[in-house]
């Protein structure tokens, strides 16, 4: 389950288990022959067990408490000292004091939200602080992908009127898993499976979730989405945000605030469609949204949610009142309103209202600018058959369209852990047998599986070199209801060829 908790403060999720929805069926292609299998988005990226910064002298600031750091800072102790860049004046600028200003507005309804949100998720087992012991690390982070979208745009753009009507490309059709001839930056990629798929892309691996649309392209290259013809009744969207910890870290490239207003969101939103944008702590960033940007597009502003990251025992992953960096992130949500549509007013009949300063509550990942799903929490207000959109997309979601000039960095291979599917490994051993009992020359050495070849057993025992084996031995087929665990590999030895040449003995009348 993956919404662990709600009530009218907000919703407590399960983040990763939002990215495993759709990854149950999985299938991949080896030598020409189907495998079936099913992964999980790897669990250490969500083990934030403890504050960050600073946690109290009885243990990590809890949310339970009201702390407030600023009166009580002999209480505070820190973990890790960092380095503060030496100010010319001892005043707060204008952008600071901005800042300061909205988190006191907001600062009750975070800690209160927060801690009733928290409370009833401990009451039903979530966030008890209970962490798997995982020694792998991370998975590595480093993405070309974007590099490559630039590379891309030295190439001439195919004009819709010259795709005939190529403008989409499937995957999952080719037997061999590889889709080296796709064109991803100038066609639109489609699984339209019911069942997730790994492929091959420019020598890398990556699964696609089921029924998912994506685009990798730059800004400057969003023809293909627009004239994909597609009218959304949601769009999210997480926009590379211009600030000065991104100019110095060059972990991603930003994109200036003006330049947002290009997107062509009125070519792209259906009337009435939920527009949700991820917005930084920085008040200049959420002005511009609300008081600029929206209007651009013709979307009214309806309410202000929060995003507060918690660790695996519900603490803020910051203290609340940390001057350096807070444990929310803001999100606003408005509806397009497309001008001179006369059913737009029928449709806002039909709307569910949005309430202001809804309180999302998660373990956030420990991988960079890697947002939750909000698939779950904003379905009751689009409705179960939505068309969904997310902009500046890094991850595919089951059932969405997603565009991004990183739209599959976190669906590589690396980010998951795979697991062979019983069934399809029995139906393996199966065809093995079948092979080797029904076949038309007696086996010899030479027509027999090599000892390098992995032979299962059904009874999860290894095979004694030293003991012969007859017929009778041979493993006998699983039923499709059997819970028996499928074994590890094992290697066929030389006793085992030759007892399975030999021919059995004749019955004894």
């Amino acid at each position: 389950m993956s919404v662990e908790f709600q009530n009218v403060s907000g919703h407590v999720v399960d983040a990763c288990s939002l990215i495993d929805q759709g990854y149950s069926r999985c299938v991949r292609w080896r030598g020409g022959h189907k495998q079936h299998f099913s992964c999980r988005f790897k669990r250490q990226c969500f083990e934030i067990v403890q504050s960050r910064f600073a946690v109290s002298s009885s243990g990590n600031f809890n949310v339970t408490d009201d702390v407030d750091t600023r009166e009580s800072p002999d209480q505070i102790q820190t973990i890790k000292p960092t380095k503060k860049r030496k100010r010319r004046h001892s005043q707060l600028n204008q952008g600071e004091i901005d800042s300061q200003v909205y988190h006191d507005k907001i600062r009750v309804v975070i800690l209160e939200g927060t801690k009733s949100l928290v409370n009833g998720a401990k009451s039903h087992g979530y966030l008890d602080g209970v962490t798997a012991a995982m020694e792998d690390p991370l998975p590595n982070q480093d993405c070309n992908l974007a590099a490559l979208c630039d590379m891309a745009k030295e190439l001439p753009l195919v004009d819709s009127g010259d795709q005939d009507g190529n403008l989409v490309q499937f995957i999952g059709t080719k037997e061999d898993g590889c889709a080296a001839n796709l064109d991803l930056f100038s066609r639109i990629t489609e699984n339209r499976s019911d069942w997730a798929v790994e492929v091959t892309l420019m020598g890398e691996k990556y699964i696609i979730p089921p029924q998912t649309t994506f685009l990798l392209s730059d800004f400057s290259a969003m023809q293909p989405l627009v004239h994909y013809g597609r009218r959304f009744d949601l769009i999210v969207m997480d926009p590379p945000w211009e600030n000065k910890s991104v100019k110095r870290s060059g972990r991603y490239r930003f994109l200036p605030s003006s330049k947002l207003r290009f997107l062509p969101i009125p070519l792209l939103a259906s009337p009435g469609c939920l527009v949700v944008t991820w917005v930084t702590n920085r008040p200049s960033h959420l002005r511009y949204v609300r008081e600029e940007l929206y209007p651009h597009w013709g979307v009214e502003v309806l309410a202000e949610w929060f995003w507060v990251k918690v660790t695996r025992s519900g603490e803020f992953v910051f203290p609340l009142d940390s001057q350096h960096k807070k444990p929310y992130e803001l999100l606003v949500l408005g509806r397009y309103r497309q001008a001179g549509n006369n059913s737009a007013s029928s449709s806002m009949k039909s709307e569910v209202p949005v309430e202001d300063q809804h309180v999302i509550v998660s373990v956030p990942s420990a991988l960079h600018s890697h947002k939750p799903s909000l698939s779950e929490v904003l379905r009751p207000y689009v409705g179960a058959e939505a068309q969904c959109l997310e902009l500046f997309a890094r991850s595919l979601q089951p059932g969405w369209t997603s565009w991004g000039n990183e739209v599959i960095k976190f669906q590589h291979t690396s980010y998951f852990t795979v697991t062979p599917m019983a069934d399809d490994v029995m139906a393996t051993q199966t065809e093995e047998r079948k092979r080797l009992k029904y076949t038309d020359t007696p086996p010899t050495k030479d027509t027999l599986p090599t000892t390098d070849t992995p032979v299962k057993c059904s009874d999860n025992k290894p095979i004694d070199s030293e003991e012969p084996v007859n017929s009778t031995d041979r493993p006998t087929e699983m039923p499709a209801n059997s819970t028996t665990n499928v074994s590890t590999e094992i290697r066929v030895n030389s006793s085992l060829v030759s007892s399975l040449a030999t021919p059995p003995p004749p019955p004894v009348s």
